[in-house]
């Protein structure tokens, strides 16, 4: 399979996205989780720094900028906005021990984990999709308050990071571009991440937060706004970075 794929979807009512695929190898790639106290575009960062391959992992709250959800580091604990009760043990994170990467909900991976970021909701599980339109586990109907609206419904530019047993798969669409990228639903996100592969699979922090980095490189094309002048990254506030 090749490292790096990008096509166009054809989604179920004719409309279309662009759609990027990267596989890191399992057993040759270290994943940490990267915390910007100041909020950085990832793109940018990653030219400053030299890291060749991240992409955007959980979500932030803008006043003042910090993470939406646990966030750890070195085994340290990042100062954070908490998920909202009783939402907070349910909701899907990705851990890095020294087993490498794991996705779950935050009360399967264990009370200390080396990296964490909190960020949902669970596409993949076991092999078969995990995300149901209208069943709300996680809770991002309910707590959309703590967003701009609630993330799971309609079509948006998205990011994900898929686990099998010989692939780290991330993967972002373009959105926000009338006649010409639509975007994803929740939906069609968990469906594209089975059909690459993935055992399990999380949703990571989209819209206009959506970056992807691939040797150094900004690879999608980001849109804060519907059919914006131009696309620009967006400074966020955590990445995973594969090295």
């Amino acid at each position: 399979m090749r490292p790096y794929s990008l096509w166009r979807q054809t989604l179920a009512d004719g409309e279309e996205t662009t759609i990027y695929a990267i596989r890191h190898q399992a057993d040759r790639s270290r994943v940490r989780v990267l915390h910007f106290p100041e909020p950085e575009r990832l793109d940018v960062w990653c030219s400053t720094y030299g890291v060749g391959e991240a992409v955007v992992a959980g979500f932030f709250v803008r006043d003042p900028y910090r993470p939406l959800g646990e966030v750890r580091v070195d085994g340290r604990e990042v100062p954070h906005e908490p998920v909202s009760e009783p939402f907070r043990d349910v909701r899907a994170c990705v851990s890095v021990d020294g087993d490498g990467p794991r996705i779950g909900a935050r009360a399967e991976l264990g009370a200390d984990p080396r990296d964490l970021v909190q960020a949902g909701p669970l596409l993949v599980a076991h092999g078969a999709l995990a995300f149901t339109p209208g069943d709300d586990v996680e809770g991002f109907s309910a707590g959309a308050s703590q967003f701009d609206s609630d993330i799971t419904a309609e079509r948006h530019p998205r990011a994900a990071l898929g686990i099998s047993r010989e692939h780290l798969i991330t993967v972002a669409c373009d959105g926000r571009r009338s006649g010409v990228d639509a975007g994803l639903s929740m939906l069609e996100l968990a469906e594209i991440m089975l059909e690459l592969g993935a055992e399990r699979a999380i949703n990571l922090d989209g819209g206009g937060s959506t970056t992807m980095v691939h040797r150094g490189h900004l690879l999608n094309r980001p849109y804060s706004s519907q059919d914006q002048p131009a696309p620009e990254s967006r400074a966020i506030v955590t990445a995973l970075a594969f090295v």
